[in-house]
């Protein structure tokens, strides 16, 4: 076997290991049916764990019950991009629906709803009150249950605010003003005037509730879904199950993992493409906790304001934010440089950050450039080939350089006989002379497997590429091809087969076929090695790729597509500038007629 092939098989098999290591460890993801949902919709007393006030610093507690939250009257939200309302028991955010977004790509699918109150199936809901300080009781502040007064306003929308007030009749008066912009930022401006005669002390506090996991949990290994934050620079990530398996805090009433923020910072619940997160106001030090109330199954991320004193006659107010809608680049990218730190980091990059950062960058440019995902996604293949084309380029030089010296290897070969290290020696000491690595073969498939995977990374992750159309069939980019071999790709009166069926195995489309068709293409530029170990495992590998990547989303294989397409044209043309031209149709018709002799 000479060196030459050597290379291509090791690169060849390295390349099949990593994609078939990847494809067992991050099979495609699964609907799974949530297992809270059905007790969740019956109601429970007290949906958040009662938490034990023993200072101005933790958040009063929520009671009631599920037929107090739905009798409670309500202000209604109404903007081009979110609907819903906000209740006044509580003053809670708990109704919003993403007007910009559909369950599914059926005609007259329902709007994605995002936030649901008490009582309703996976209720989740952001709420703010006051802790009471010494000498106040949780009855002279505002919390969960207090039913505010609307005192400003008549409808939330991006251009007028509303105005809720409640008085203790004790000599407080708190007002709340909840404004939005144009996405999905709220701003929440608390304040409480004193207008008794002693002074009090008492702390702002914002929650928020999740009742269960997410019905709509994607459980795959590449996503992060749970609580995310970020600590004074420092982001976190914590998975439902590891929020679970917090100690239990006595001073938090709950499983609970509290850390004092500084300077800047933020927490709460990320879904797939959804995210709701409190912000504090950003430079002033805050409490973060997190916490899990096993009696209830409620998930819970609080921010807990430092304790404010009023005086008699005077007023005090603290602001803070609540982003509740969708994880669009474009749009958290604009918050995080209007002053939210780090929230970009919102969305999961995963461990190849520094690739997947710049390289949805680019994308999200040439769709707005293109104003086509799937053409941008072709369009970021060719300006990566590009960028790594010097490097491509010196390893197939080296490949075109391998086939010159072939004559001299095999005189090397006779000379050594069965003495294999003279041989190896011989070796070396012709790669050093004519200056060829023997391995660089194997760069572009290095080169290509990080790139592989933070572009899966994105194309899975990222909202952008959500129900993303390219042409014709492909009306999602983040799904896989729809079509299928099995009804001839819908000329035949019949449905394909169910992700979960066996025959979906065997249910190409389009364009997995066309991957597998661009990689056999692709090992015709040389000749069949003859050894039969190698033969095998080259006339297999295109079929497998095929097989093992047609589940995958259609912009991953549209971009390996795409790639095989360049990494062919580039190796025959400079094959071809080192003086050998490929027989690409003579290797095909040899490749045939070396099976026919099989079958024979």
């Amino acid at each position: 076997m000479d060196d030459q092939n050597k290379n291509l098989i090791l690169a060849t098999v390295l390349s099949f290991v990593v994609i078939l290591v990847w494809f067992f460890m991050f099979p495609p993801p699964e609907q799974v049916e949530d297992p809270n949902a059905t007790a969740v919709a019956a109601g429970t007393t007290q949906p958040i764990a009662a938490a034990p006030v023993t200072g101005a610093d933790t958040a009063s507690a929520v009671t009631g019950n599920a037929a107090d939250a739905a009798d409670a009257p309500r202000v209604d939200i109404d903007t081009a991009r979110v609907s819903g309302s906000i209740s006044l028991l509580g003053g809670r955010i708990d109704d919003l629906k993403l007007n910009d977004y559909r369950e599914t790509l059926d005609e007259g699918s329902p709007t994605v709803t995002f936030l649901s109150p008490r009582g309703e199936p996976n209720a989740f809901y952001a709420l703010y009150g006051w802790a009471p300080g010494a000498g106040l009781t949780l009855d002279d502040v505002p919390g969960a249950n207090t039913v505010w007064a609307l005192e400003n306003g008549s409808k939330l929308t991006e251009t007028a605010p509303i105005t809720l007030k409640w008085d203790n009749g004790n000599g407080l008066v708190f007002r709340r003003e909840i404004s939005i912009d144009e996405n999905y930022m709220f701003d929440v401006q608390q304040s409480v005037e004193n207008t008794g005669a002693g002074t009090v002390s008492l702390a702002p506090y914002g929650v928020l509730a999740r009742h269960g996991e997410p019905a709509e949990m994607k459980n795959f290994f590449i996503l992060h879904e749970g609580v995310v934050g970020m600590a004074d620079g420092e982001l976190s990530e914590v998975d439902y199950d590891d929020v679970t398996e917090f100690a239990f805090d006595q001073r938090e009433g709950a499983k609970a993992d509290v850390k004092q923020i500084t300077q800047n910072g933020w927490v709460g619940f990320t879904d797939h493409y959804w995210m709701a997160t409190m912000i504090p106001e950003q430079g002033r030090p805050f409490k973060s906790v997190v916490k899990y109330d096993d009696r209830r199954d409620i998930y819970q991320t609080e921010t807990v304001m430092p304790t404010l004193t009023v005086a008699a006659g005077e007023t005090v107010a603290t602001d803070s934010q609540l982003f509740a809608g969708a994880k669009e680049w474009a749009t958290i990218r604009a918050y995080e440089k209007e002053g939210v730190t780090g929230f970009l980091d919102s969305i999961d990059w995963g461990w190849f950050f520094f690739l997947t950062k710049p390289i949805f960058a680019l994308l999200h440019w040439l769709n707005g450039l293109i104003g086509n995902m799937g053409w941008a996604i072709i369009g970021l293949t060719i300006i990566i080939k590009l960028i790594v084309f010097p490097l491509a380029y010196k390893s197939y030089a080296s490949m075109a350089k391998m086939k010159e010296l072939q004559p001299q290897m095999e005189k090397l070969k006779e000379t050594a006989g069965d003495d294999r290290q003279k041989l190896q020696q011989s070796m070396m000491e012709l790669y050093k002379k004519e200056k060829v690595n023997p391995a660089s073969g194997c760069l572009p498939i290095l080169i290509q497997i990080p790139i592989f995977f933070s572009l899966y990374k994105v194309i899975f992750v990222t909202l952008e590429l959500r129900h993303a159309p390219w042409l014709g069939w492909i009306n999602d980019l983040s799904a896989p091809d729809p079509s299928s071999i099995l009804n001839l790709f819908g000329l035949l009166p019949f449905a394909t087969p169910d992700a979960g069926s066996f025959l979906a195995i065997i249910s190409l489309g389009i364009l997995p076929i066309l991957l597998g068709i661009s990689m056999w293409l692709q090992q015709k530029l040389n000749p069949a090695p003859t050894d039969p170990t190698q033969q095998m495992i080259f006339a297999w590998m295109p079929w497998v790729f095929m097989f093992m990547l047609g589940s995958f989303a259609s912009g991953l294989v549209l971009y390996w597509i795409t790639n095989n397409v360049i990494t062919f044209s580039q190796q025959y043309l400079i094959m071809r500038r080192h003086g050998y031209k490929p027989d690409v149709f003579g290797n095909i018709k040899t490749s045939f007629k070396r099976k026919e002799k099989a079958e024979d």
